[in-house]
């Protein structure tokens, strides 16, 4: 076993979250340790790594890789003169996209 799986299957059972009365009824650390053993599987480096798991940070709470564009193909109509982003859920436009904010951000 990889020191990073040894590493988080040590970290998950001290934090209890392998017991049956922790969140999930103790189910969400094996769903963890799937990944990352899938992830030590991949054989990153200290920078792939690093790049892989800010990325995929990024991507699992729906954030952006690049910039938001006012290109139209990016905005989905929500209600009376508001737009949405359909690249990342928490910013709108009130004028379809030209400019726009961020609701997590306020």
């Amino acid at each position: 076993m990889g020191e990073l799986i040894e590493h988080a299957k040590r970290e998950l059972t001290l934090a209890g979250m392998f017991d049956k009365d922790a969140d999930y009824d103790g189910e969400l650390a094996p769903k963890v340790m799937e990944l990352v053993k899938l992830f030590s599987s991949q054989g990153h480096s200290g920078a792939s790594a690093g790049i892989t798991i800010g990325s995929l940070g990024k991507l699992l709470r729906f954030q952006t890789l690049s910039p938001i564009t006012s290109n139209p193909d990016e905005w989905m109509d929500v209600g009376t003169e508001m737009w949405q982003s359909i690249r990342n859920p928490a910013i709108f436009s009130k004028d379809g996209g030209k400019t726009w904010y961020d609701i997590d951000k306020r």
